[in-house]
């Protein structure tokens, strides 16, 4: 299957989830607002995201697939990677009943550790908090046995299932709010919709578990349980683990960080980031997830086979088609980030001052949206040789520069700052992990796909241009009824993809070698 047709497959069922998100976030401006209880569920939230994206999403997939798939190479007996898988999901289970018990245990703890002053001076506003971030931590445990099978059914280029099973989650979200909404409009009707959708998230978690333990099955991969032991294959992932946390998870590490630093922000600085957030990642998910996924396990084949022409004709197909997507994508939020925030969020318990301070965080975000991109796109290039090391120095160097921005900026512009220097610091990793690359003679750019990139950039620049002058006269729209808010973001987005198609093609960027080259089937 092609790269272009897997990110497409991905990517595709990606955006699915990511207007269920939309939705879902739309929702929880109206009911719970910026600030207060909206605060404390976007904290008792990201708990165990921060954890499931950084150890399950990040580490564990990233060491799993290339160790699964050298099991998998040159053969159709699947039977040794079914033992490895078995011995892996044996020995997952126990650690994550002790590690979840533990977190349980000291959830008050965790929480006071990121909570802001709204939270930490309210002590029933905290307790609601912990309470939330309780009923929803064994949403962590169900998500990294079900990241198991996901990566099982990417290693056997079975894409789809995975792709759609966050989807799962932003529904019962959806319904947990819904619920709430006929709950009323006082405090106490926040909070009770506030534990609903804590219950929401641990329920969405057993239901990814078991609709990916199901099309496991059907696609023929069926595991048995066994006796948890610390074979030779679970310890070897085990060793790539713990760098592979640093390496693939540098994003999810800088949110950890920059919960410290949101504690010491006014109130309504969780919603601000949480909902610019969610404009950042629908590009980040539908793109940067999606390649590299796609690319792992086409790369340990092509590495585990000696075909490093092939492996770097496939890295470079995916920076190209990652700067041709991404960059667009993030020249269009910075420069109609408020549009879109005051349409989509504007409304209810959501002012339009709300709206603004979250355009604002946005527009500071996207400038890393294609550093997070090429991240995803680059890491897997050292995880395929199970270079975990790599990226760790990588990681850290851009986690210093990241802290060193917070002080800088944080007490300048807020959680404006925040985001900048996130951005900032991700861009500082992608520099490091190119350049050890090709140092190291693994990936080097040419020059066609530097000067396409450099054409791409031009493309997006004009677009931009072009909607700075076009954002104005919708603006008496974007905080409109249903129908002009639909309308005038309808028009804004017409604009600039037409205009970066246009463009795209006057420059050489797209054409029918390109298409071809993309198409061609990988591993």
């Amino acid at each position: 299957m092609s790269l272009l047709k897997n990110v497409g497959t991905i990517g595709g069922l990606t955006m699915v989830s990511r207007l269920f998100g939309f939705v879902r976030d739309m929702l929880l401006a109206r009911v719970l607002g910026a600030g207060g209880v909206g605060d404390a569920w976007q904290l008792a939230f990201q708990l165990p995201n921060i954890f499931r994206r950084l150890f399950a999403e990040g580490a564990f997939a990233s060491a799993f697939v290339p160790l699964f798939n050298r099991r998998m190479a040159g053969t159709d007996d699947l039977s040794e990677a079914r033992r490895f898988a078995e011995d892996v999901l044996a020995f997952l289970i126990p650690v994550l009943i002790v590690f979840g018990g533990l977190a349980l245990i000291a959830m008050p703890w965790i929480a006071g550790l990121f909570a802001n002053e709204g939270i930490e001076n309210d002590p029933e506003l905290f307790d609601l908090a912990v309470l939330m971030a309780r009923i929803a931590f064994p949403y962590l445990a169900f998500m990294s046995l079900a990241t198991l099978f996901a990566a099982i059914l990417n290693s056997l280029s079975r894409f789809a299932a995975a792709a759609a099973a966050p989807i799962l989650l932003n529904i019962c979200l959806i319904a947990a709010l819904v619920t709430g909404m006929t709950l009323g409009d006082g405090v106490e009707a926040r909070r009770a919709t506030g534990e609903l959708l804590a219950i929401a998230v641990t329920v969405s978690g057993l239901l990814q578990l078991v609709w990916l333990w199901f099309w496991a099955r059907r696609s023929g991969f069926r595991m048995n349980l066994r006796r948890p032991r610390v074979t030779k294959g679970v310890k070897e992932l085990g060793i790539l683990i713990l760098p592979a946390v640093f390496g693939a998870g540098v994003y999810q590490i800088s949110r950890f960080i920059d919960l410290f630093f949101l504690a010491t922000l006014p109130d309504g600085a969780y919603t601000f980031l949480a909902m610019g957030d969610r404009l950042n990642q629908l590009p980040l998910g539908i793109i940067g997830i999606a390649l590299g996924t796609a690319i792992l396990p086409a790369l340990s084949r092509h590495i585990a086979s000696d075909d490093h022409d092939a492996a770097r004709r496939l890295q470079s197909n995916a920076i190209e088609l990652a700067m041709l997507l991404t960059v667009p994508a993030a020249v269009a939020l910075f420069v109609t980030g408020s549009a879109f925030t005051r349409a989509f969020y504007t409304g209810g318990a959501f002012t339009l001052s709300d709206a603004m301070a979250t355009g604002a965080v946005t527009s500071a975000l996207v400038v890393g949206l294609p550093a997070y991109v090429l991240i995803k796109v680059l890491v897997p290039n050292y995880f395929a040789r199970k270079d975990t090391r790599t990226p760790v120095f990588t990681a850290l160097a851009a986690l210093m520069l990241n802290v060193a921005l917070n002080f800088l900026l944080v007490p300048r512009l807020g959680v404006v700052g925040l985001a900048l220097a996130g951005s900032v610091g991700a861009w500082a990793n992608v520099a490091l992990l190119y350049l050890l690359l090709a140092r190291g003679d693994r990936f080097r750019l040419t020059l066609r796909v530097a000067g396409r990139i450099a054409r791409i950039v031009l493309a997006a620049a004009l677009m931009g241009a072009a909607l700075w002058y076009a954002m104005p006269y919708g603006a008496a729209y974007y905080a409109g009824n249903a129908l002009e808010r639909i309308a005038a973001i309808a028009v804004l987005v017409a604009v600039g993809g037409v205009i970066y198609f246009v463009l795209a093609i006057v420059l050489g960027v797209l054409d029918r070698a390109t298409l071809n080259r993309l198409m061609r089937r990988e591993g």
